[in-house]
């Protein structure tokens, strides 16, 4: 294994930020920020594999776990709760868990992410199993927390991936699918919050998004079993099933939809 170094944690190549302008920081954090994209897109055949991986398990019936700290963990819980409202998934099918529990989402928990045992403590309480994905994320690549918990998920044939933004770190040694996105040093140095970040939800978008289309839950370009749980989303409902079904009444289409409560559900009442 080559010399693990934290890329995350090297000096900025910025200088003297407090005597920038306003002006001057926005357009050098967007000029950090322009790079995290190519970052990620050298990544994509590690997220194919695992997104792969956990497609399969959802497939078979498996739930996927997203366990973090701090930002990451954040991210996590993020990924994880827009899923249902998004795709129309039953709530717990994908899980978000952030050390130091929900506390930690809104306010540090200090040396929460320390804790070896912690994250499979965490796992154990949802009944974790080997039909299940696990997903560590951490940035640093380091996260005890995040890193036991792999381990113990390894041991025990749960297949486990990781997403990190160092190379050949040790979270990555202990995932069967290992993402490594590098982005370099941060704007201010070592605030993983930022870029890295940034190439976290990324990745999470790119990994969920595909799973959940792989899983039937988009059709076309649509998100037909979104939860009609707003204005705004009974809106874009209807909307798609007058575009779906070519009705020209808006009121006729809001009623079809809310009997049936998604848009799959209203088209299938009408061409089945």
């Amino acid at each position: 294994m080559a010399e693990f170094i934290k890329v995350t944690e090297q000096t900025s190549t910025y200088n003297d930020l407090e005597k920038m302008s306003i002006h001057e920081l926005l357009v050098n954090i967007n000029k950090e920020d322009k790079t995290v994209p190519d970052a990620v897109e050298k990544a994509i055949p590690q997220i194919e594999k695992l997104s792969s991986a956990i497609s399969d398990k959802m497939l078979a019936g498996g739930r996927l776990f997203y366990i973090g700290a701090g930002t990451s963990g954040r991210l996590g819980i993020v990924d994880a709760s827009e899923c249902p409202p998004t795709f129309g998934v039953p709530y717990g099918l994908v899980i978000g868990l952030i050390a130091g529990g929900d506390k930690a989402i809104t306010q540090a928990v200090e040396f929460a992410e320390d804790s070896a045992e912690g994250g499979w403590s965490d796992l154990e309480k949802h009944f974790i199993s080997d039909k299940d994905v696990v997903v560590g994320l951490a940035a640093s690549g380091t996260t005890p927390y995040v890193i036991g918990a792999l381990k113990q998920c390894r041991k025990r044939g749960i297949i486990t991936g990781s997403i990190s933004c160092n190379p050949n770190s040790p979270v990555s040694d202990a995932a069967d699918f290992p993402v490594e996105v590098v982005v370099g040093p941060e704007f201010v140095t070592g605030s993983t919050r930022m870029k890295s970040g940034t190439a976290q939800k990324l990745v999470l978008n790119m990994i969920s998004t595909s799973i959940m289309i792989q899983l039937g839950r988009v059709e076309d370009n649509k998100m037909v079993n979104m939860q009609l749980s707003n204005v705004k989303l009974v809106d874009r409902g209807v909307k798609m099933l007058m575009e779906a079904l070519q009705l020209a009444d808006y009121e006729t289409a809001k009623d079809l939809l809310l009997k049936h409560g998604s848009v799959k559900k209203a088209v299938e009442s009408i061409i089945s």
